[in-house]
């Protein structure tokens, strides 16, 4: 072993509290990059090839009615590579064991199995058999929440006539991912399930032999996504068709693809902060570790060592706890990765969700981490290069005296000796005290990230739960209703209220943007159902035009008072051109909002109605539970209260677990930080302070100094932290914006006291940690003049 390798084994045991503490800095930036990134690699890996084991389509359509004949018109359109037609129906199913009434999907599939565009991915029993009527194949997020088994039996109301169905087979299927019943964001799996029955069965049950009213269709390679659309929309038109659309509407695949971006996104953002902070926390200690051995390295020059292997020398010193902190990372990463893997594996049903890692992926990791040190390194390993020997054997020049403000205020009289001291130490050296300041500030910024999306997560909950959605229920009809049934709706067992609404599908467009959506008519004064924004201000629906969120605005690029070409996806499909007459800023989905009145005159019927909201009399609910599951025109019933655990399950769950590991990390780099301040001022003021106990300071007065230094510090950090931070949470609602919720820019004022708190708790423990340091310090060693 060289010289320098000895001396290298040395520096590393004399700072190894300093080293650990940037190898922990550096395990967390490498942690949170391998588990985000590794999740969003095995995420994306597992949906492409389910898409293509089983078929995904890539455009679909809905109408109301037309012959299977029409197919083959479909399958000639120019890029259109393979068609399927079936019966897609929404029915009220009686579960067993559910008081609630649920909604089933049913989807027509071959009687005998075949390769079909959205396969199925048979997970137990079987497929249906041929020629009997009863059999059907559920969903297996259905299943599994209402523990439904094969063998087991569900009811429905097929066209106003009860039937039992037998369950055969639970299954998957690339369609519903995400299983979510029309006009909903958050799925509900306890009370909506998608079931498949086969075309003989489910065609003569709905009047549908020898029809279809759903379409899919996969493309070739070099079609125009567009121009089909368009081909298809025109032929389906006269039968009804509502509108074709493609991957990017379907509910299923944008909430999945939503979260595998958002996944993305934060395994580069917050990554680079930690490695940032990484950097800067090695560039500390570096030039502070050259500062204190000037002397040893002018004796390596003068003794024939050469600048760059110097230079080397104290850039493997900087490697060194960097390629720790890289294998404890690496190590981390892979167990958090998995488990939140595992995480996605209940929520999204994928036949395989396998937790991979890329070689890649490890390269990048490590060639990442050595960039962030060796940046840190490069202006101290440069100042070693450059320093000449000769000067490098003096000790540095003390600094200049000069009376600095607090002594010009006269305020020093009212302080004894030992806080003099601290001030004056503090004013003398500005721009180390900045950068001390700036790296408790950094680990006070990345605490409140971290708390921040537990606000924004609960300022959600609050605003939608509790302001926007105050029903207790909705009932949607299987179709529009006339209005006379809004006065029946009142008289329903337990129904104290009942407001009615109209949805209606529409394409909205502006120029050459479109987006496919529903405008929701409300009856104002609405309670049940209101429009409030994420900053809790409440608006009425007016009596024209038409109320667009924020979100859905921008991606038309309108602005309120201007016009906006309503294409209406049902009935006559007529196409109007409406006012907007108002934006609201909410938090989830992208709506549009008219007066029932005025979107009932805008489609030229009377007082039509889809369904209704209800506030009910819980010990009435039973009996009007049953009345509603044997009730031929409702199509789906949904609970505000299962809406609001299924977005706790879904969204919070996942993103609370992510949060509560950066806020660990951030923990983690807040006690690094503020430790290495300590001891760097420790190192630097040894001679000092070892002076003032000979001059009969005790040793508590001594530490009272040093460690009072690193106190003021903290206390000036803590505001530049939390500015920091706040600047850090406003980027991160614009990166994390999605169609299907945003986050709000919430910050409480228990996120900055749990801040602070932590960074005060790991300043006063390594005040206790250089405390015993301070206490065997060896006073001799430390008055030694260099000469």
């Amino acid at each position: 072993m060289t010289p320098l390798n000895h001396k290298l084994v040395r520096d590393l045991v004399h700072l190894r509290g300093q080293m650990a503490a940037i190898a922990l800095v550096v395990a967390c930036g490498v942690a949170s990059y391998v588990s985000m990134r590794s999740t969003y690699q095995s995420l994306l890996i597992s949906q492409a090839t389910y898409y293509s084991s089983y078929r995904f389509a890539d455009v679909f359509a809905n109408l109301k009615r037309a012959p299977d004949s029409l197919a083959a018109r479909i399958s000639e359109i120019p890029g259109v590579a393979s068609t399927r037609t079936r019966v897609v129906v929404s029915v009220t199913l009686d579960v067993p064991g559910l008081d609630e009434p649920a909604a089933g999907r049913l989807v027509s599939i071959p009687e005998r199995q075949a390769p079909m565009l959205n396969d199925l991915f048979i997970r137990r029993g079987r497929y249906v058999e041929a020629g009997r009527t009863d059999e059907v194949i559920v969903s297996e997020a259905f299943a599994e929440a209402d523990q439904l088994a094969v063998g087991d039996h569900v009811s429905a109301v097929l066209n106003g006539r009860w039937k039992e169905l037998q369950i055969v087979g639970i299954a998957l299927s690339p369609e519903y991912i995400y299983e979510v019943s029309g006009g909903q964001i958050f799925p509900d799996n306890k009370r909506f399930g998608v079931l498949w029955m086969s075309q003989e069965a489910l065609g003569p049950a709905f009047n549908m032999e020898g029809a279809f009213n759903d379409v899919s269709v996969t493309l070739a390679r070099e079609a125009n996504k567009q121009e089909v659309i368009s081909r298809l929309d025109s032929l389906l038109a006269q039968y009804g068709g509502l509108g074709a659309y493609d991957r990017g509407d379907q509910i299923s695949h944008r909430f999945i693809s939503d979260e595998i971006s958002q996944n993305r996104v934060s395994g580069t953002i917050l990554p680079a902060i930690f490695l940032g902070i990484a950097a800067f926390l090695i560039y500390i200690v570096m030039s502070r570790l050259v500062s204190t051995q000037r002397e040893q390295i002018g004796l390596l020059k003068a003794f024939g060592y050469g600048s760059v292997g110097v230079g080397m020398h104290y850039l493997k010193l900087a490697l060194a706890p960097v390629l720790a902190g890289v294998t404890l990372g690496t190590a981390a990463g892979l167990y958090f990765g998995s488990r939140l893997t595992a995480v996605y594996a209940q929520f999204y049903r994928f036949p395989l969700l396998r937790y991979e890692i890329s070689s890649e992926l490890l390269a990048t990791t490590i060639l990442l981490s050595i960039a962030a040190a060796s940046l840190g390194a490069l202006s101290a390993v440069h100042r070693v290069i450059l320093l000449p020997p000769a000067e490098a054997m003096r000790p540095e020049p003390p600094p200049k005296f000069r009376t600095g403000v607090f002594e010009q205020l006269g305020l020093h009289r009212l302080f004894p000796p030992a806080v003099r001291i601290m001030i004056r130490n503090l004013e003398r050296r500005p721009v180390k005290a900045l950068f001390s300041t700036l790296g408790i500030a950094m680990a006070v910024a990345m605490l409140v990230v971290g708390l921040y999306f537990f606000d924004a997560l609960d300022h959600i909950i609050k605003v939608q739960f509790g302001e926007v959605q105050r029903e207790d229920m909705t009932v949607v009809f299987n179709e529009p209703r006339p209005a006379h049934t809004r006065y029946e709706l009142e008289h329903l067992p337990g129904v104290l209220i009942s407001e009615p609404f109209r949805s209606v599908p529409v394409r909205l467009r502006s120029q050459y943007r479109s987006r496919r959506t529903s405008i929701l008519g409300l009856t104002p004064p609405s309670d049940l159902r209101r429009l409030v924004d994420m900053d809790l201000r409440s608006f009425a629906v007016p009596g024209e035009g038409v109320v667009l969120t924020t979100k859905l605005a921008d991606l038309l690029g309108l602005k309120q008072g201007d016009t906006v070409v309503v294409e209406v996806l049902e009935g006559s499909r007529p196409i109007r051109e409406v006012m907007v007459s108002g934006l609201v800023n909410e938090l989830i989905g992208i709506n549009a909002y008219m007066h029932i009145e005025t979107l009932n005159q805008l489609m030229h019927e009377g007082g039509t109605i889809s369904g209704a909201y209800f506030s009910v009399d819980p010990l009435h609910t039973p009996q009007l539970y049953q009345l509603l599951k044997r009730t031929p025109a409702v199509s789906g019933v949904s609970i505000k209260a299962t809406a609001l655990a299924s977005f706790k399950e879904i969204i919070a769950r996942s993103l609370r677990i992510f949060t509560a590991v950066l806020v660990g990390f951030a923990c983690v780099i807040a006690l690094g930080i503020v430790y290495n301040g300590a001891r760097i001022a420790l190192s630097e003021r040894g001679r000092e302070l070892a002076s003032l106990r000979v001059l009969g300071f005790n040793q508590a007065e001594v530490g009272f100094m040093l460690l009072g230094e690193q106190a003021i510090l903290t206390i000036f950090a803590a505001p530049l932290g939390f500015a920091i931070g706040f600047g850090i949470c406003a980027l991160i609602p614009s990166l994390l914006d999605t169609e299907l919720y945003r986050l709000p820019l919430v910050i409480t004022s228990k996120t900055y006291a749990f801040s602070f708190a932590v960074v005060a708790a790991a300043a006063i423990l390594s005040g206790l940690l250089v405390s015993w340091r301070l206490r065997h310090l060896d006073l001799i060693a430390v008055l030694k003049t260099r000469e």
